[in-house]
């Protein structure tokens, strides 16, 4: 077999579990290599370290399968693995019959996203030590998993980055468009052939679900409480003494921005919420949004806002700001706010503000400018928050790493003259494993924060 040798001044990433040899870590190869044929890594001593795929043409030269001689990957190979996949999703992701199958390199199969949409399997083949295996996979995939089809979303930039064209297309069986599954009891339609990604990102199922506190105890603020009514019992009753017929008096009012599918929507519904506005600068993400409230039957709940999320924040703090001078002046009697002008639109505030915007840096790079975009988000989208409130805010961003996620969150809160409480903070859910030392895996960052003035 042949092999690549390992410079000796190289850091003992491999040995420590890291998947990926770069190609300024390779002193020299043995042998003949074809593009995506397995080859044997050694130390500079000779000693054996693992098995991987190999491209020259990327930076990441070799991706690790094994850490043991491998001759091949074969079908039985992929059948092992795919296995080993299902074997871990059944035990924590229990009861469901739609989640990511496989994780890449987390499932020690690089460059090979697999996401199950109820008996539709969505493959992503991002490498061409992947793709020169494409059909073992279908075939492996079929006999583990027995879909009803296959449909490939390989229309991807990254696969250029290893001499691939982007493609898509059906691969096995059938398979419809649109494809409904549940997801915390919700029903939800997947898009598989024109839906960003595989159609649909289940990274953040549990932290959906971790909103459910955030979404009543709200009715006190509205001068309602429970109080003995003589013949009914314990009932909604308002500052006037009248019992309030509306069955969500105790929920939350709800901003969810970059929403995409509505998903965090469907939960605060799902959970409580008594409105909830649902915003995304895409209109065919609204649309679907729209599609998901109404399968789930809380069009009555949800508001829907087509709008760049940014100038969105921006227009609610200045019409917030505004009426804030406005009545300080009224109270003052000064003079030097002219309220002979109308007042700006905007000024909404929410109970809770969720913020899962895309990732803003996709390089090492872009990092400083996504700070600045992370910061005016969290900045706005927090002085937004009634006081006491909730701000839901995440980051799928790798080169956004935990502890600078929550320093620029922690700065804005200090520019916006705010205190934060962190109640919760969580990463990928548990379709999403973490190798220990792949710092790669660890992208997602969500955070609960409760949000109080100084003042």
């Amino acid at each position: 077999m042949s092999a690549v040798i390992l410079h000796k001044k190289r850091k003992p990433r491999l040995e420590q579990g890291h998947p990926w040899v770069y190609k300024s870590e390779i002193e020299r190869v043995e042998g003949e290599i074809a593009p995506g044929q397995l080859v044997a890594v050694h130390t500079h001593t000779g000693k054996y370290v693992a098995t991987g795929y190999y491209n020259e043409a990327s930076q990441i030269t070799v991706r690790v399968v094994a850490y043991h001689p491998l001759e091949e990957m074969t079908t039985d190979f992929f059948i092992e693995r795919f296995t080993q996949c299902l074997a871990h999703r059944e035990r924590f992701v229990k009861g469901a019959a739609s989640y990511r199958l496989v994780y890449g390199e987390a499932d020690f199969l690089p460059g090979l996203i697999v996401d199950k949409f109820e008996g539709t399997l969505v493959v992503q083949i991002l490498t061409l030590g992947m793709d020169r295996c494409r059909d073992r996979i279908v075939e492996a995939l079929a006999a583990v998993m027995k879909p009803e089809g296959i449909y490939e979303r390989s229309d991807v930039p990254v696969r250029e980055l290893e001499g691939l064209q982007q493609t898509k297309g059906l691969l096995y069986g059938t398979c419809e468009r649109h494809v409904d599954i549940l997801e915390n009891g919700l029903r939800i339609r997947v898009d598989i052939e024109e839906g960003q990604k595989t159609g649909y990102f289940f990274d953040q199922r549990e932290n959906r679900a971790a909103i459910a506190p955030l979404m009543t105890g709200w009715g006190h603020r509205s001068g309602i409480a429970l109080q003995e009514v003589e013949g009914s019992g314990l009932q909604p009753v308002n500052a006037n003494g009248k019992v309030v017929t509306f069955p969500y008096w105790d929920g939350a009012t709800v901003l969810e921005c970059f929403s995409h599918t509505g998903s965090f929507t469907l939960n605060a519904c799902k959970f409580g919420a008594k409105k909830v506005t649902c915003l995304d600068i895409s209109e065919h993400a609204i649309e679907s949004a729209r599609t998901n409230v109404g399968l789930n039957g809380f069009e009555d709940r949800v508001e829907f806002v087509v709008a760049d999320a940014f100038d969105y924040l921006r227009t609610q703090v200045k019409g917030l700001d505004e009426r804030k001078q406005r009545a300080a002046a009224g109270s003052t009697g000064s003079a030097k706010v002219d309220t002979s002008k109308p007042i700006a639109a905007g000024g909404r505030t929410w109970d809770v503000v969720i913020l899962d915007p895309p990732a803003f840096a996709k390089t090492r790079s872009a990092v400083e400018g996504a700070c600045r975009g992370y910061k005016d988000i969290n900045l706005h989208g927090m002085k937004l928050v009634n006081e006491g409130g909730y701000l839901v805010t995440a980051s799928c961003s790798y080169h956004m790493h935990p502890e600078l996620f929550l320093e620029t969150i922690h700065a804005a809160a200090t520019d916006a003259g705010k205190i934060l409480r962190l109640v919760e903070f969580r990463a990928a859910g548990m379709d999403h494993p973490r190798i220990l030392g792949v710092d790669e895996g660890h992208y997602l960052k969500f955070a609960i924060f409760e949000v109080r003035s100084k003042a």
